[in-house]
């Protein structure tokens, strides 16, 4: 396939893209900032209206006594774990063996602070409380990402998140919620985020995923947590002169899209309904506990890339514009639901699923 038949480049031609909310543009910074006074003070090093008020705000929604704003998740957790650690004087701690530290942060958690990670559950599964139990080493902290994202966005039952938390508050261990998503899981469990936060010691939740913003992150504990966290953050050099674009986009986003996540959740629901209707495709979850989920294809990549690219040329609408390889024989893509959905004709939507039933059927051995 040359570049101009690409699935990328198809993609980018589409005039409607079901996933997310939007390209990434400069326009998501221009909606933030067009009702805010030019003349409005920025944050300085950490301090500022600015900063103070979003994070008393976040504090409030998740239930913690302070929030810090971070300028990354990644940066945030390395920082809570570590905490945790040398509260405990322990350099252990406990997480999936998908979980973002192990596998997309360069060895961020061991380079640089030393912290030995222990992998809980097999790779497919979710941890369980049978898991925590039966764990034969010490540590400091376990984190649990909710939703699960590589396996799916699977959660656990919120039963099951109770009783982990109560045994390790009996144990001596400190939980931290990986909350990059914590907001997309609220239907799903019928909670508010201050209830699942109580059942941790601290939280990290994204701005940037479900929201919508440009970037940033804020972690949540009680007041010595967050003291402490905000020594780090500028160890870590993340005390940035000023934070306000990302502040400002994260504040802008969430008043305009947290109320929405049930919407986008029922709407995974009904798309995932349709994917799954559709010869050699699959979802995980089969039905979706949040507004994400993988779409499975009993395919190989580079034909579902052609297929894929065809049929955006077809219709004009973009499912995805990168497929990842499983095997020789199955592939997979990630979709999140978010404002672009509502705005794509639903028999249009249909019609892209027919067509991809037709296609994969043309496939042989599938």
């Amino acid at each position: 396939m040359n570049d101009n038949n690409s699935l990328v480049e198809a993609f980018k031609q589409t005039k409607y893209k079901v996933a997310g909310h939007g390209t990434r543009n400069i326009q998501i910074l221009k909606e933030a900032l067009k009702d805010i006074d030019g003349k409005q003070e920025s944050d300085v090093y950490g301090k500022g209206k600015i900063i103070e008020d979003f994070q008393e705000k976040m504090a409030k929604y998740l239930g913690k006594e302070a929030a810090v704003f971070f300028p990354s998740g990644t940066m945030a957790q390395q920082i809570a774990l570590r905490i945790w650690c040398d509260k405990k004087g322990l350099k252990k701690v406990a997480y999936h063996p998908l979980c973002h530290l192990e596998i997309h942060e360069e060895d961020g958690l061991k380079e640089l602070h030393q912290i030995e990670p222990i992998l809980l559950a097999d790779k497919n599964s979710l941890i369980q409380l049978e898991d925590v139990v039966r764990m034969e080493e010490n540590i400091a902290c376990l984190l649990l990402e909710l939703p699960q994202r590589e396996i799916g966005g699977q959660l656990p039952e919120y039963k099951t998140l109770e009783d982990i938390s109560t045994y390790c508050h009996e144990k001596g261990i400190k939980l931290h919620l990986d909350g990059a998503r914590l907001f997309e899981i609220l239907p799903y469990y019928e909670k508010s985020a201050a209830e699942i936060c109580d059942l941790f010691d601290s939280v990290y939740v994204s701005f940037y995923k479900g929201i919508g913003g440009i970037a940033g992150a804020i972690l949540a504990g009680n007041q010595s947590f967050t003291n402490e966290s905000k020594v780090w953050k500028r160890r870590h050099g993340g005390d940035l002169i000023s934070l306000y674009p990302y502040i400002l986009s994260a504040d802008y986003f969430f008043d305009q899209r947290v109320e929405k996540m049930k919407k986008y959740y029922e709407e995974a629901k009904d798309l995932a309904g349709l994917f799954n209707q559709c010869h050699g495709v699959s979802t995980q979850p089969s039905e979706p506990v949040s507004n994400m989920f993988h779409v499975h294809f009993a395919a190989p990549k580079e034909e579902m890339e052609v297929i894929l690219s065809g049929i955006y040329q077809e219709t004009g609408i973009g499912l995805t514009s990168n497929i990842k390889g499983i095997s020789k024989t199955t592939c997979y893509f990630e979709l999140s639901i978010g404002e672009m959905y509502a705005q794509t004709p639903k028999e249009e939507v249909k019609n892209v699923i027919h067509l991809l039933d037709q296609k994969i059927r043309g496939i042989s051995n599938i």
